[in-house]
């Protein structure tokens, strides 16, 4: 079931990202799927918990070819499709060693993995995806709040899950991982 929600959430967040305009917030750019992909994250660590570490890069590798062919079928450029797979396969990959290899309480490894991954995500996308090395949808003067943008709500986001693993009881493998 936690696999089913992990891609889940991928897809919605696409398709939130692609159906509605950037949240303005101050100077701050935020994509509307970013609350999505900061859950994402937090949905990983749990697809972990419940499967290990080895089965979890074949789900990071369905989540990545459903998230590229979700957003070419959104009617994303190439370019934004190829940097979303780059950028799905290099920060969830991220979080997933840190979240491996960190051994401190669950909450705090769901943290610190997730404001890895959520920072590696936005900045590679940003950059690749948006920016006029890629789609040029962003100017260069414009790239800066739209990284900064992402990573606010996606860190908020660990923040959040960080503080509900922490208060909802934990199972065994939970604790074990």
């Amino acid at each position: 079931m936690m696999i089913v929600l992990y891609l889940l959430a991928i897809v919605l967040a696409n398709v939130i990202t692609a159906s509605n305009d950037p949240i303005v917030w101050g100077k701050l750019i935020i994509p509307a799927g970013s609350f999505l992909i900061g859950a994402t994250f937090i949905l990983r660590d749990l697809v972990q918990n419940a499967i290990g570490r080895k089965r979890t890069y074949a789900a990071i590798a369905a989540a990545m070819v459903l998230s590229a062919a979700s957003s070419y079928a959104l009617g994303d450029t190439l370019w934004i499709t190829a940097a979303s797979a780059l950028t799905f396969l290099c920060s969830e990959t991220a979080d997933t060693e840190i979240y491996t290899r960190l051994r401190l309480p669950m909450s705090v490894k769901v943290l610190y993995s997730g404001i890895v991954g959520g920072v590696l995500d936005s900045v590679i996308f940003v950059v690749i995806g948006l920016s006029p090395l890629g789609a040029g949808f962003l100017p260069w003067s414009l790239v800066g709040y739209a990284v900064a943008g992402q990573i606010a709500v996606k860190v908020a986001m660990q923040g959040i899950g960080a503080l509900a693993v922490h208060f909802v009881p934990q199972t065994r493998s939970a604790k074990a991982s």
